[in-house]
C-alpha cells in the first residue's frame, strides 16, 4: 500500500510525495478542488427524491465544496474526510460561512483506514481522487458494505475510449471500466460528460493560480526549485491528457439489484 503522502500526491497529479506539505499553499486560491458541486447536486436531484434525508460520505473532501453545497441545497448530513488538515480547517470555515456547520462534519485522516470504521451512507462521493482504493473492482468492493439500500456512489473520473490507441495508467478504457463496475455488482445510473471547452476553461484558471503559487515557493525555497518546477510540468502533462485524450465525467453508480 502506498503511504498516505504518496496517495495524496497521486490524487493531486503529482509524482513526488515531497510536494504534499506545500499543497495547501499551492492550492490556496481554489475552493472547489476537482469535482464541480453543482454537477453532483444535479445528479443527485435526478436520482433521489428523498434528498433531505440523505447521509453523505465525501471521501477526499478537499475544502468541503461538495459537502457544503449538498448540505445547503438538500439539508442532508455530510461527513467529509481528507488527508490535509489545512483543507479540513477551510472546509469547517466554509460550512460556518454558509450556515451548514450543524449538517457538516469534517475529519482529517486516511480514508483507506477510516472507511472500515464507518457505518452506512446513502451517498458516497469520490471526488477526483484517483484510484486511492485500487481499480473499480477493488474500490467498489470496499465501499459497497457502507452503502445503504438504494444507495449511490458518485465518482469524478475519466476513461479512454475503446477505439483510442492511447494508454495512460491508471486510466481505464471505457469497456474495461464498465466490466469492472458490473463485476462489482453495480451499474452506471447517470452521468455528465464534460466537453473540451469546459475542461480547458476550468483547467486554465486553476493552472494560472497554481503556477503563480509554485513560482512564489521557488523564491521562498530556492533549494527545492526543481520540486515545484516538476509539479508545474506534471500539471501541464496531465491537463493535456484530460483535455485531449481522456473523456472526463461525473457519474452515479447504484447496485444492479436496484433495477
Amino acid at each position: 500500500m502506498k503511504t498516505l503522502e504518496e496517495s495524496v500526491a497521486m490524487a493531486m497529479d503529482g509524482s513526488d510525495a515531497a510536494i504534499v506539505p506545500f499543497l495547501p499553499y499551492i492550492l490556496q486560491d481554489a475552493w472547489e478542488i476537482g469535482t464541480d458541486p453543482v454537477v453532483v447536486a444535479d445528479l443527485l436531484r435526478r436520482q433521489r427524491k428523498d434528498s433531505p434525508q440523505l447521509r453523505v460520505l465525501d471521501l477526499g473532501c478537499g475544502k468541503g465544496a461538495v459537502s457544503v453545497k449538498l448540505a445547503g441545497e438538500f439539508g442532508c448530513r455530510c461527513l467529509g474526510i481528507d488527508a490535509l488538515g489545512e483543507f479540513v480547517a477551510e472546509a469547517e470555515r466554509k460550512a460556518r460561512e454558509f450556515g451548514v456547520e450543524r449538517l457538516c462534519r469534517f475529519e482529517q485522516g486516511d480514508m483507506r483506514r477510516r472507511i472500515h470504521e464507518l457505518d452506512r451512507f446513502d451517498v458516497i462521493v469520490l471526488g477526483a481522487i484517483g484510484p486511492v482504493f485500487g481499480d473499480y473492482r477493488a474500490t467498489l468492493g470496499i465501499l459497497a458494505p457502507h452503502l445503504g439500500p438504494g444507495g449511490l456512489i458518485v465518482v469524478d473520473d475519466g476513461w479512454i475510449e475503446d477505439d483510442s490507441p492511447h494508454v495512460h495508467p491508471p486510466v481505464l478504457k471505457r469497456g474495461e471500466m464498465l466490466r469492472q463496475i458490473g463485476e462489482a455488482g453495480m451499474r452506471i445510473a447517470g452521468e455528465v460528460v464534460f466537453g473540451r471547452e469546459k475542461l480547458v476553461e476550468a483547467d486554465d484558471q486553476l493552472f494560472r493560480d497554481l503556477e503563480k503559487r509554485c513560482r512564489e515557493l521557488m523564491e521562498l525555497h530556492p533549494g527545492q526549485r526543481e520540486l515545484f518546477a516538476n509539479y508545474i510540468r506534471r500539471q501541464v502533462e496531465e491537463n493535456g491528457w484530460l483535455e485531449n485524450r481522456i473523456t472526463c465525467a461525473v457519474f452515479v453508480m447504484t447496485r444492479l439489484e436496484s433495477d
